[in-house]
Formats: structure tokens, C-alpha cells, sequence
């Protein structure tokens, strides 16, 4: 019971998407129109006979091999993967391409239409409108502009995992303010 391009084909067709299928080589190339990448290529491939799916889009950036910040890049990209679902990133030492990618084993199951939107829609967003932008400024700067809000992150995270919590550390925070040992006044 595995995914064919036919039936990725009718998704995009669905969406009402242009796209040029390669059986050759078990993959749909198509594209987007985005705010940060010049040249948004997606790339939908199927593999070990329909049981293995890739969505990525390929050449996100190029030529950082020998860049002065390629350290910073490099663990820009790990922190939003980390930060993000579903999206990893991928480099290729040989010519310094950086691709993003959604992959996951399908095994005996079909890839469907609702699974195919999440992961297309996830990838056009988190590349365009979180990672380049970012990344962009990385190159530039050497600096990554998502450790600045880190602290905020921790929060969100904290109040996800322990709802309630941040109230009662507030509460502690102001105890101890008022009891004059707050560890910033020292």
C-alpha cells in the first residue's frame, strides 16, 4: 500500500499547483513564490518503492563552506530545528548547500492529502518566514538573532509542560523582592 506521484500529483492538482513530474527518478518538482528566497524550489520525492517520503527544497543556501560565520549558520539551523517540528536541515560539505527537509518512513501506509498540506505548508513557512530571515542576519553578523529570545521561549515552554507554574514563580520572585535577597540587587 504505498504512495505514489500519481497520487501526490492529484494533491497538487487539488491546490491548483503547477509542477513538473519526474518518474525517473520517483520525485515532483515544483515552486513558490516566497519573501526571502529568490528561488523557492520544492522538491517531493518518493523512495524504497513509495514506503520512504522527502519534501525539501533544495540549494536554500549555498557557498558557506568557506564563510566566515559558517559556525554560527550551522548551529542557527540546529536551533531551528530544534525550535520547529517536522523540519531538519542537511548540508553537503562538498559544495557548502544547505538544504531544509521533512522526511518520515510511510511503510504500509498511504501518505495522505491532510499529512502532504501540513508538511508543504510547514516547510514554505518555516523556511520563508522564521529560518531566512534569521539565517540572512546570521550570515551577516555572525550573530543569531533567535538567542535574544530564548528566555521567552523558556517561558512558552514552561508554560506548555507545567501549566501553572510561571504564576507561582512569579509569586516567589515577588516574595523574595520583598524580603530584599532578590539576587539582582546584590
Amino acid at each position: 500500500m504505498a504512495t505514489t506521484l500519481e497520487q501526490i500529483a492529484v494533491y497538487l492538482d487539488e491546490r491548483g499547483w503547477q509542477y513538473e513530474l519526474d518518474e525517473k527518478n520517483t520525485r515532483i518538482i515544483t515552486g513558490v513564490y516566497a519573501d526571502h528566497i529568490e528561488n523557492f524550489l520544492i522538491v517531493i520525492q518518493l523512495d524504497e518503492d513509495g514506503e520512504f517520503f522527502k519534501l525539501f527544497a533544495p540549494q536554500v543556501l549555498s557557498g558557506i563552506q568557506d564563510h566566515p560565520h559558517k559556525d554560527a549558520i550551522l548551529q542557527t539551523m540546529l536551533c531551528i530545528s530544534w525550535e520547529t517540528k517536522m523540519l531538519q536541515w542537511e548540508y553537503d560539505p562538498s559544495d557548502g548547500e544547505i538544504r531544509a527537509i521533512i522526511e518520515f518512513p510511510l511503510e504500509d501506509s498511504q501518505l495522505t492529502e491532510r499529512q502532504f498540506n501540513r508538511c508543504l505548508s510547514g516547510l514554505i513557512q518555516i523556511v520563508d518566514d522564521v529560518a531566512m530571515p534569521r539565517l540572512k542576519q546570521v550570515m551577516e553578523t555572525g550573530h543569531d538573532p533567535g538567542d535574544e529570545d530564548m528566555g521567552e521561549r523558556l517561558l512558552l515552554t514552561l508554560q506548555e509542560e507545567a501549566p501553572g507554574l510561571l504564576d507561582v514563580l512569579e509569586k516567589a520572585m515577588e516574595a523574595r523582592k520583598k524580603r530584599g535577597t532578590f539576587p539582582s540587587e546584590n
